[in-house]
């Protein structure tokens, strides 16, 4: 089979992007390396410049300067430069922050800052939030004003809150800004097929870039009714990748386990993907085929298999139980549709065999049902 030194190591492999920003550029980095794209952005950033709270914010701060300052994205500090050169009190602002000391979650936010004029006084090499909880915390922050950058989201897994809530808890004085907005992606259609796709097993894995796009989708499968399925299908068969700590907090705290690079880059995190999947790869050899069995695809001796959903859906079913005999009712019962006729499995089971390439791949045994011919030992009762 494949590995991730072949030309297309992700051949067969679909994979969900959830991002907003640079999400054709992600896209990219994945379909050159022979994965398909199922696209659906989850969020929307809003612009600042009539956000009338940061704006309040904005001169609270200007008037009396932080003590501290939390910077946690690029993006979100550029953004309220902007709004305060709009607002007519950039150099103001400017002037504030140079009075505070200045700590930057990573290189985008150091980058940010030092765009303005300024200087970070430190930024942890983790990238992480939680590293810059830890210093804050073992300094003591009893009684000490700290302003600290928000991702703008009003969700229940929002991770930054809870930084607050911790700093707060400690003594802390804290001067929250939501530096921008973010709203859940007006198409939700997108994001409902793929939440369905996670739960039906459709994808190989999902992607996230950002901690409010993995916080929307959490919002829209609950008001969809599907939480616990969702959250089930990323803990179990759906590897979640995401671009750094950060990110994956609001997973994390519902014990969905995700993996990140150590550097949090696009380009680092296609790396992740194209070095896991492979890896993680459930493969068969069924009668002498190298076999992978992906979300939306099957992939024969390196060479992807067009099959249909009914022909896909009947393989999976298969390869549940590899080797072992599946009857035609269990077969009929996860096809989809709502026929009762086993000669529906017949039918679809002849398409399939032709699909593969090679018919000895799924064997028939009389009067008990199909079997994919993998190249183990099975006795005669199905037992290993």
């Amino acid at each position: 089979m494949r590995n991730a030194d072949d030309p297309l190591p992700l051949i067969g492999f679909t994979i969900g992007v959830t991002a907003a920003r640079r999400a054709e550029e992600f896209a990219a980095l994945l379909t050159r390396r022979g994965a398909e794209v199922m696209y659906a952005p989850t969020i929307r950033i809003l612009p600042l410049a009539d956000d009338t709270e940061l704006e309040r914010t904005t001169a609270d701060l200007i008037a009396e300067p932080a003590d501290i300052m939390v910077a946690t994205t690029g993006i979100g500090f550029r953004g309220w430069m902007e709004a305060a050169e709009g607002w007519g009190n950039a150099e103001d602002l400017i002037g504030a922050l140079g009075r505070s000391r200045l700590i930057a979650r990573g290189p985008k936010a150091k980058g940010a800052i030092r765009a303005a004029g300024l200087r970070e006084e430190w930024s942890p090499e983790s990238e992480s939030s939680s590293e810059v909880l830890d210093r804050l915390l073992d300094e003591g922050v009893e009684g000490v004003r700290i302003a600290v950058q928000l991702h703008g989201a009003t969700s229940e897994w929002e991770p930054l809150p809870d930084f607050c809530a911790v700093l707060r808890a400690a003594g802390a004085i804290v001067v929250p800004l939501p530096v921008y907005r973010w709203h859940m992606h007006p198409d939700v259609d997108a994001i409902d097929k793929m939440i369905w796709a996670v739960v039906k097993g459709d994808l190989d894995a999902i992607t996230f870039t950002s901690a409010p796009a993995a916080a929307s989708i959490l919002t829209r499968a609950k008001e969809l009714g599907r939480l616990q399925p969702f959250i089930h299908a990323l803990r179990t068969t759906v590897p979640v990748m995401c671009v750094g700590s950060v990110t994956a907090g609001p997973l994390e705290a519902l014990q969905i386990p995700t993996s990140y690079p150590r550097r949090f880059r696009l380009g680092a995190l296609a790396r992740l993907i194209t070095e896991e999947l492979p890896r993680r790869s459930h493969d068969l050899r069924i009668a002498g085929h190298d076999t992978a069995i992906r979300g939306q695809a099957v992939v024969v001796d390196g060479e992807v298999r067009d099959l249909s959903a009914t022909g896909l859906a009947l393989l999976k079913i298969l390869a549940a139980m590899p080797g072992r005999v599946v009857s035609r009712q269990e077969l009929l019962a996860g096809l989809p549709g709502d026929s009762s006729d086993t000669h529906a499995v017949e039918v679809a089971m002849a398409r399939l065999r032709s699909a593969l390439g090679d018919a000895k791949m799924i064997q028939t045994v009389v009067k008990r049902g199909y079997r994919l011919a993998v190249d183990l030992e099975y006795d005669a009762d199905g037992d290993e």
